[in-house]
């Protein structure tokens, strides 16, 4: 049976992540499916990237440019609307309360239906492999700005004479979930995911050895010629 969120009407929905190319790594199948079903997706990144080459020739400006360019390729594949930064510094993303506040005048801007994030808790995604932790920092920023920033006028009052008053998110889901409730075959969208991630060359490397990588995360009940692609979540729908 497909997947319904049982979703009334267009949603807008606003990715917020930590670096150019976390949302079509971590959910860009999902993304091309709301895309595809008509809502409208937005993104807001905390960094550009300034940190993610080890090109000894390159300089930050280049490798800033490079990665801003490339999000943006990257977004038109999956038919986003809007990239946005808040020009934090790469791999130093550290929680304080004037970073809480942009993350709420963002959401109370932008009023989004629902804020897709990562989970600040999966230490450990898979074998081999430690979180970045500005990863955790901003899913964990995310969470904070929401629940109880973003909805009570308390919070950050001075937003209001901004013209950002309280606004409440309806969900939130987080993706590279540590227990997921949510599981969505992408099969359909995993094409468009492997797309969009061919425009960001400066990470990638070689595109082919990319293409056949990501085919290594199909389900293990399925096989290369009629594989299957998953994309989990933890979903956390507000009362």
């Amino acid at each position: 049976m497909a997947f319904n969120e049982n979703w009334v009407g267009k949603q807008i929905i606003l990715v917020v992540l930590a670096h150019p190319d976390d949302p079509e790594f971590f959910c860009g199948a999902t993304i091309a499916r709301w895309t595809s079903l008509g809502h409208d997706v937005h993104y807001l990144l905390f960094t550009k990237g300034d940190k993610g080459s080890n090109n000894p020739v390159i300089t930050t400006e280049e490798l800033i440019n490079m990665r801003v360019k490339e999000q943006r390729a990257a977004a038109d594949v999956l038919g986003v609307k809007t990239v946005s930064y808040l020009d934090k510094l790469d791999g130093y993303v550290m929680a304080d309360l004037d970073t809480r506040k942009e993350i709420v005048r963002s959401i109370r801007v932008l009023k989004p239906h629902i804020v897709v994030s990562c989970d600040p808790a999966n230490l450990y995604p898979r074998d081999g492999y430690i979180n970045h932790p500005d990863h955790r920092s901003v899913g964990q920023q995310v969470i904070d700005a929401i629940y109880p920033g973003g909805g009570n006028r308390f919070y950050f009052p001075e937003l209001i004479g901004e013209g950002c008053g309280p606004h409440q998110v309806k969900e939130l889901w987080l993706s590279i979930p540590a227990d997921a409730n949510t599981v969505i075959d992408v099969t359909e969208y995993w094409k468009l995911k492997l797309d969009a991630l061919s425009k960001h060359h400066s990470q990638i490397g070689d595109e082919i050895k990319m293409r056949k990588r990501m085919l290594n995360r199909r389900q293990p009940q399925s096989n290369t010629e009629h594989p299957r692609f998953e994309e989990r979540f933890r979903r956390i729908i507000f009362k």
